[in-house]
């Protein structure tokens, strides 16, 4: 064993360690094990078929991806992922694993896996992403009953919000005890979070990221999500990743900055030595602009996703940029040369963040080795000009089945599989009768 695993686990006194995997959907899967028997294995089997469970818990043709027999691979755990648990009654490890065959090779349906895939292509250019996400979230009251809808939940004050409270320092201090308790966990997690402000929906908060390197932030991200509802759970609410949970609400997004730098220098290849922007910064733009509407399930994973992407939520729904324009796809944040880069404003918050990273880089890589050019940048208002984004999850399954770039560079049993995935989910969702439809069609039509 890692010589790393095996000095935290003695220094922090671990009873137990969370051995974890992030599926397809981003949930945590895999197995508590004692110490001993931890360090004992050195990793973990578990069935391949796990990968390709549904949001809903359905399994997605997993005998088409992974087999008839129902085979297992093999979880070896990543040492610059430990952390304690900080939520824990008795010192309990969190290590996140990477998935591969019993020939060592990767398991090309792993999430974590095809961001890997990403980074090693932009490796092999002598480039390095930065990205820096910003997760917003809704704190809602405790609801046991789906069919109802959700509501803020009540503050210190002893009520509710009745109107939106964007950026309101008191509105965020209505929450103060779960706050000290999130920051708290998030600090005993090393997961680097930085600014907190309250968005402009009814309870809807957001906190960012340090910068730094895509696929730890993705770890990170993905730890993060469990360390908020754990701290909603002890302070009788419930945190939400929904993309669009209220009706009359906005939606919630994860923003990702991103940049790219090079390998041996450190140079942000997205300025040139005038301090210019250069032609590879355009071509990234053009690449997010070509593909982004063929990767959508990656930013845009569920049928609720795209309640969000619509004119009347003030969320993108097409890949224009602008400088400092809020109102596009893309943005371009005001910035020296040093630290120019973009944000992409399409991604929710419900994403898988390990494929919403490698989905956002691999579109930017792809505008850059072919070379693309950039649209003009808009200055006015990108809401009121036409869809240039998937309407909805079946169309957006069927948009990236279709393209080829995205199949060859991320893989194509992958895009297969996940879009399998998605559509099981969609398949499921239409099962369901909603009360819209009883309100105003059981009796009218």
């Amino acid at each position: 064993m890692d010589n790393k695993l095996k000095d935290f686990l003695t220094e922090n006194r671990i009873h137990e360690v969370e051995c974890v995997i992030p599926d397809m959907t981003g949930i945590a899967r895999g197995k508590i094990v004692p110490k001993n028997l931890f360090i004992a294995e050195d990793n973990m089997k578990m069935s391949k078929a796990v990968l390709m469970i549904t949001v809903n818990g359905e399994f997605a043709d997993f005998e088409k991806f992974v087999g008839p027999s129902d085979p297992d691979m093999v979880c070896v755990p990543d040492p610059n992922t430990i952390r304690k648990v900080p939520w824990a009654i008795e010192p309990v490890a969190v290590v996140i694993h990477d998935c591969v065959d019993f020939d060592g090779r990767s398991v090309g349906l792993s999430p974590r896996a095809v961001l890997r895939k990403v980074l090693r292509l932009y490796e092999n250019k002598g480039w390095k992403p930065v990205v820096a996400p910003e997760m917003e979230f809704y704190l809602i009251a405790q609801n046991n009953n789906p069919h109802e809808p959700l509501r803020p939940p009540v503050g210190r004050a002893g009520r509710t919000e009745v109107g939106r409270q964007s950026f309101s320092i008191d509105a965020v201090n209505e929450f103060d005890p779960f706050f000290q308790d999130l920051s708290n966990f998030c600090d005993e997690s090393e997961l680097g979070v930085e600014t907190l402000i309250h968005e402009v929906g009814a309870g809807q908060m957001e906190i960012n990221f340090s910068h730094g390197d895509a696929l730890d932030l993705a770890d990170r991200v993905f730890l993060f999500k469990r360390c908020v509802r754990e701290t909603a759970f002890r302070h009788n609410i419930f945190a939400t990743f929904m993309a669009k949970p209220m009706e009359n609400e906005p939606g919630s997004a994860m923003h990702i900055h991103q940049s790219i730098v090079d390998s041996e220098t450190g140079r942000n290849i997205f300025s040139n030595a005038d301090g210019s922007a250069s032609e590879l910064f355009f071509s990234y733009i053009g690449g997010l602009q070509k593909y982004m509407p063929h990767a959508m399930p990656m930013f845009a994973p569920y049928v609720n996703s795209y309640r969000r992407l619509s004119r009347f939520t003030a969320a993108p729904i097409n890949v224009r940029w602008g400088y400092d324009n809020r109102t596009c796809g893309i943005r371009v944040p005001n910035s020296g040369p040093e630290a120019r880069r973009l944000e992409n404003r399409v991604p929710g918050v419900d994403v898988n963040p390990y494929l919403a990273m490698a989905a956002t880089l691999i579109c930017g890589y792809l505008g850059m080795v072919e070379g693309l050019e950039a649209s003009e940048p808009m200055s006015d208002s990108a809401y009121d000009l036409d869809y240039e984004l998937p309407r909805n999850l079946d169309d957006a399954v069927e948009a990236m089945l279709a393209c080829p770039e995205l199949s060859e560079v991320l893989g194509s049993e992958f895009v297969q599989a996940f879009c399998a995935v998605k559509e099981k989910e969609s398949e499921t969702f239409f099962r369901g009768i909603t009360a819209w439809e009883r309100e105003h069609l059981q009796l009218h039509v």
